[in-house]
């Protein structure tokens, strides 16, 4: 399997829960029926706190090149945090349980393999987040998002080629793609959950 068979398997696999992801609705959910600009902000900030939070740990149990992407990640995960903080006064959040399910994963590949989907994840969001300010007349948010999902979309390139250094087998992509639907799921199941609760109809995109 090829980096590029690999990215093509998991978003044919999380295709729908992706779409849905990337729907106003999971602005909804993530700001718990507020969408307001600063719920919309405090919830990407508590996403990037928790992110840097990931990466650093598996950057300290991790050597060499891959354990310096891991930092590398946690870095800018940091900086969007620190850059959105002068945007909003709100509270952040508690953090999506799909750092939860990222906390949970072992091993390289399937580390790997789930930051993937973390990174499928952030950048709908951080498109529909984009779409929404630009809604807001709000062009120096915006920009901050746009710029948030050209830095994930290079770290999605970047992961994927790091597992084509490490899987030497068929299994080890299978470990991968199972760990990146797995973060994907992970996130699908609290948008679900979380749109239930408010008595909204999870399934219709918008």
């Amino acid at each position: 399997m090829t980096p590029e068979d690999f990215l093509d398997a998991v978003r044919d696999e999380t295709r729908t829960p992706l779409s849905r992801l990337g729907s106003s609705k999971s602005l909804y959910a993530d700001t718990a029926g507020e969408m307001e600009p600063d719920a919309v902000v405090a919830a990407a900030i508590a996403d990037e706190r928790a992110a840097a939070q990931t990466f650093e740990t598996w950057a300290e149990d991790t050597d060499g090149p891959l354990g310096d992407a891991f930092a590398d990640a946690a870095t800018v995960a940091r900086e969007h945090a620190d850059e959105l903080e002068s945007a909003t006064d709100a509270e952040s959040p508690e953090a999506s349980t799909m750092y939860a399910a990222l906390a949970d994963l072992d091993g390289t590949v399937a580390r790997l393999g789930g930051f993937v989907g973390r990174s499928l994840v952030t950048k709908k969001k951080a498109d529909q987040r984009t779409g929404f300010f630009v809604g807001q007349a709000d062009p120096q948010t915006s920009r901050l998002f746009r710029g948030f999902a050209d830095d994930i979309d290079a770290q999605i390139e970047q992961a994927s080629d790091l597992l084509a250094g490490q899987c030497d087998s068929d299994s080890d992509w299978e470990t991968a793609e199972e760990a990146a639907v797995e973060i994907v799921e992970a996130a699908y199941d609290e948008y679900v959950e979380t749109l239930e609760g408010m008595g909204v109809n999870p399934k219709d995109v918008c």
